[in-house]
């Protein structure tokens, strides 16, 4: 019982760390007149990012690799599916050109590059299928390629005055800032220990996969930064926010977590998670193709939002009956 107890306080203090790292981040950026929209595409999309990251570090040191890649699979597998069916639902999603073409294509383009990387052991005939450390510094060197594109399009923008959406920061001093930047990671880091050890003593008790776990309760605990986030932009239908939350959250989870983790050890992939793979792919796939159906373009239609929950739930099915 007082393991339920632990991984429950595990989550909120995951999702709570998260908020005050935003929060705080968030404050320093408006205080260095950072545009509100590389605010957005950098602090709000790693710091729904933060508690996948905490989580797949401690999992990574720990060597549990079926937790760190179930982890990352998962969410963002559930941040299309779900956060953004969820969103569309909420309030339609008209999505920029911009984030058609460039962002959404570079999230299918980092999950489609880690899928080749952890099966490269097909190629090279090696029966280890992993991601090593050389692909970690891969995936690395892609993610700073995403970050040089953000900060030229923040300038791009901020150069000929555009609009930038308003994302109501509150202020705070520096000291304040930081304060909240030093409690949330702690928040972060406590809670990221308490879910892993949580997570492998259920997955045994059970008798069940630590990935099943990671796929589910962990993936679904990680995303729920993710899902506040979106889903409050909908509501207040700042629909740009919400959607790029999520695609920059997925290429963070990708590129960097993934690329960190493996840095701190080697991950072993198991080759059934190429199912797993394989819908992680689909899901930024089908997102891109939906910009072309309905009455309108470039927009996420309350209809799509419900199939791609349906979707999810056929999935969900599928991994549990695997087991």
């Amino acid at each position: 019982m007082l393991t339920y107890i632990i991984f429950v306080i595990g989550f909120l203090l995951l999702i709570k760390g998260a908020d005050f790292l935003v929060v705080g981040a968030s404050a320093i950026a408006k205080k260095l007149r950072v545009s509100d929209l590389l605010i957005g595409l950098t602090v709000v999309a790693f710091g729904t990012s933060a508690p996948e990251l905490i989580v797949n570090i401690f999992a990574s040191f720990q060597g549990n690799s079926q937790i760190a890649i179930g982890n990352v699979l998962g969410s963002n597998i559930i941040n299309i599916f779900v956060i953004l069916g969820i969103s569309a639902i909420i309030f339609p999603m008209l999505v920029t050109k911009n984030t058609v073409w460039k962002e959404i294509p570079f999230c299918l383009f980092a999950t489609i590059l880690f899928g080749f990387l952890v099966n490269d052991s097909l190629i090279s005939q090696n029966n280890i299928a992993q991601i090593s450390r050389i692909d970690g510094l891969i995936l690395i060197f892609f993610f700073i390629i995403f970050i040089y594109y953000i900060i030229r399009m923040a300038k791009k923008q901020r150069e000929e005055k555009k609009e930038i959406p308003n994302m109501e920061i509150k202020q705070y001093n520096y000291l304040q800032s930081f304060l909240l930047i030093i409690v949330g990671l702690v928040g972060l880091n406590i809670g990221a220990k308490w879910v892993v050890d949580g997570a492998i003593e259920i997955a045994s008790f059970f008798g069940v996969s630590q990935s099943l776990i990671a796929l589910t309760i962990v993936a679904f605990g990680t995303s729920l930064p993710e899902l506040a986030t979106s889903a409050m932009a909908a509501f207040k239908k700042n629909t740009d926010i919400a959607i790029g939350n999520i695609v920059g959250s997925n290429i963070f989870n990708i590129l960097l977590i993934l690329g960190v983790s493996s840095m701190i050890k080697p991950l072993t992939f198991n080759v059934a998670g190429n199912v797993d793979i394989f819908v992680a792919i689909l899901a930024p796939f089908l997102l891109f193709v939906t910009m072309f159906t309905g009455r309108k373009k470039h927009l996420l239609e309350r209809w799509e939002g419900v199939i791609f929950i349906i979707l999810y739930i056929f999935y969900l099915i599928f991994i549990i009956y695997r087991g």
